[in-house]
């Protein structure tokens, strides 16, 4: 499939320059390839106007004509073809005044960062290099091209950008870069949420999670996008159950065992759950002659993710099942004591293969213990579905013709029913009939 992908790319360069313009591969793709990474996306340069990109292909979108941006379709798969540009002054903090159509070393030197300046000729591998990002690659530097106060200026989330590359590709950001951020963080607010959440997503997923937070707070950044995370640090935590130290240290251990995946509905959601599932501590925690506690904890984490997520627009089912793994991750301290109907219940829970390995993640991220986290998975390789979802003994209309009022009533005795199966105390459509009579009373 990759490989389908930079044929495809291959293609749209190469009918570019048979038909006389100037195309290279820019950006990421040229990034990863000396890195020895695939790429999912290849960015295409030309000398070609839009105009002539979109005459030179039978199926195109024009996404930023005026930005000179076109996507070239080739098998379902969008290519985006941008005529070489300069910009002028960005008054907005994202989008230039206007842009003027260009040369290759104009367009390298108006993009964010060294590591992604570098042209290369697919069919030669020729790399074309104005910025001196092969050195930078091979230094591992994440360094903007040119002055970096312009560089963030002209699109604040850049300043997130080069954290995530760092992040993600375990690179280190050069000093003055890395300064400008820290004296430009609070700008970051003036980007739209959905944009800072990607990139956030994009730390979470991709790998490096520890070391991406690690430098938000090193620059004063997390403060201003996540200022309910950034008071974990210092809030400190009974040792016998953590003996690593605050729970800002917690988060951090459980973000390092992330392993790079995709950005799924699921993976999205865990990753958050793993991120917020102890933000409630910084404003319950209390101590007393008996210890250290924080009562109500999951109860305000869950409160306080709630509002984390709506404000970074995300859709309503990440967050209902990144708030479900907040609400329930201290109940694992009670599975090897629950009833069994209570136990089964918890087993059965939607998505509770991510419950069960957010608990996972929290037990190695502190005292180590897994005795619950295997229990569960013990309990769960000898329960079948009949077992956590025992067929129904009677339904409604059963209860009905026992003589039973249509209502609220008859949902209480079938939750009650079924309680009884899970228990193992009724097995029979008799003696779910016999339950019934004993407890309730038909009006005659």
């Amino acid at each position: 499939m990759e490989n389908d992908k930079r044929q495809n790319a291959e293609e749209i360069v190469n009918r570019l320059k048979q038909s006389g313009h100037e195309a290279y591969f820019v950006g990421g793709c040229v990034r990863d390839s000396l890195l020895g990474n695939v790429s999912s996306d290849y960015d295409i340069v030309t000398s070609a106007l839009p105009d002539q990109v979109i005459a030179l292909f039978p199926k195109t979108i024009s996404i930023g004509a005026k930005f000179g941006v076109v996507a070239v379709i080739e098998q379902g798969h969008p290519y985006e073809v941008a005529t070489f540009r300069s910009d002028d002054i960005y008054e907005d903090g994202r989008h230039p005044s206007q842009v003027h159509f260009s040369s290759a070393k104009e367009d390298v030197f108006r993009r964010d960062f060294t590591i992604n300046g570098l042209l290369m000729d697919p069919e030669t591998s020729e790399i074309t290099d104005y910025v001196n990002g092969r050195s930078d690659i091979e230094k591992k530097i994440i360094r903007t091209i040119g002055d970096p106060e312009s560089r963030f200026n002209e699109d604040y989330l850049r300043m997130l950008r080069a954290i995530r590359f760092a992040a993600n590709l375990g690179f280190s950001i050069e000093p003055e870069t890395k300064k400008a951020i820290e004296r430009n963080a609070p700008k970051i607010n003036q980007i739209s949420a959905e944009r800072v959440r990607d990139e956030l997503n994009k730390i979470l997923t991709r790998g490096g999670a520890r070391a991406g937070f690690e430098l938000m707070i090193q620059t004063n950044i997390l403060k201003d996008i996540l200022p309910e995370v950034n008071k974990l640090k210092g809030v400190e935590q009974p040792p016998r159950f953590h003996p690593e130290g605050d729970v800002w240290q917690h988060t951090l251990n459980m973000l390092e065992l992330l392993p790079r995946s995709e950005e799924t509905d699921k993976n999205i959601s865990l990753w958050w759950g793993v991120l917020l599932h102890d933000v409630g501590k910084a404003l319950t925690r209390s101590e007393d002659e008996k210890g250290v506690h924080f009562y109500g904890h999951v109860e305000k984490g869950a409160e306080l993710a709630d509002d984390i997520m709506q404000r970074l627009r995300f859709s309503r089912a990440q967050r209902e099942t990144a708030l479900d793994l907040i609400r329930q991750h201290m109940v694992f301290m009670n599975v090897q004591k629950m009833r069994p109907g209570r136990l089964k219940r918890f087993l059965r829970m939607p998505d509770f293969d991510l419950h069960l390995e957010l608990h996972r993640l929290d037990c190695v991220a502190s005292h180590g213990m897994l005795d619950n986290y295997e229990f569960c998975r013990e309990q769960l390789l000898h329960l079948d579905q009949d077992d956590l979802h025992p067929p129904r003994l009677l339904t409604g209309n059963d209860l009905m013709a026992m003589g039973f009022t249509p209502g609220k009533i008859i949902g209480e005795i079938l939750h009650a029913l079924e309680d009884e199966q899970l228990e193992g105390k009724i097995k029979t459509p008799q003696e779910a009939q016999d339950f019934v009579r004993t407890n309730w009373k038909i009006e005659q």
